[in-house]
């Protein structure tokens, strides 16, 4: 197809909108999830969701330390460090937070499990590693610019945060309320996140229809990445019946 045939590039609007439209392959949509939201795991189920998604927690400031390192604008620098000071915590001019992971190491707490047992990572499903470890290459290894658009899952982030904070005191009781402030703050730093993601991504991708379509490749590699997880999680946790090929 020659240059003058290329369909041009949709609106920022319209190009938004197809991001956001990736929502249906939010993992919020898999069974695992579905099932934690309608109050079904059990203790140990739960518990072992927290210490897999553990290896997940601790890879984002790696990931996003990965884009730092590849980019050469210093504004975008400026902003995207923050993300790693949410995760990692920091102690700045009297300013003390301890971020993320250490609010998830809590969550683990609050079901019932030892920070040990988390920070241990001996829990941790090989085919999670292995889901999780293939986002971070990808950070590493493409421009810095895909891998500031495959954070977008952060669009779909506050509603699965939110239906947390909502269902669990009714659905799990037993779990200890203070273990459900990593969902609150991320509310917050989501949302944030996503502002800065996607204006740079709608701005910088909308050059051409290609670099558009790229991006929601991009997107879909890392819901699917994001699924691979809640399938290594499900594997892992729950009773699996594998029957034969179906005959006539």
């Amino acid at each position: 197809m020659s240059q003058h045939h290329l369909p041009p590039p949709w609106s920022k609007e319209e190009f938004e909108g197809k991001l956001r439209g990736k929502s249906s392959s939010y993992h919020i949509h898999h069974p695992f999830h579905v099932m934690m939201a309608e109050g079904k795991l059990t203790q140990k189920q739960l518990q072992g969701w927290v210490a897999n998604r553990f290896y997940y927690q601790i890879c984002i400031p790696i990931k996003d330390a990965a884009i730092l390192s590849n980019c050469d604008d210093r504004e975008i620098r400026r902003e995207w460090i923050q993300r790693i000071l949410d995760h990692d915590g920091y102690k700045i001019g009297g300013i003390e937070d301890p971020g993320g992971i250490e609010a998830w190491i809590r969550l683990g707490e609050a079901v019932g499990l030892t920070r040990e047992a988390v920070t241990s990572l001996r829990h941790v499903a090989p085919a999670a590693r292995f889901a999780v470890d293939a986002y971070v290459n990808f950070a590493r290894r493409q421009p810095w610019q895909e891998a500031v658009a495959s954070s977008l899952t952060e669009l779909f982030a506050p509603h699965i945060h939110q239906q947390r904070i909502d269902t669990w005191p009714t659905q799990y009781p037993w779990v200890q309320t203070q273990g459900l402030h990593y969902f609150k703050q991320r509310l917050t730093q989501a949302r944030r996140d996503v502002e800065h993601g996607l204006r740079f991504t709608l701005d910088y991708f909308s050059q051409t229809r290609a670099m558009q379509e790229r991006v929601l490749d991009i997107l879909q590699f890392k819901l699917d990445v994001l699924w691979a997880l809640a399938d290594a999680i499900m594997l892992d946790q729950c009773h699996i019946e594998i029957k034969g090929p179906k005959h006539g």
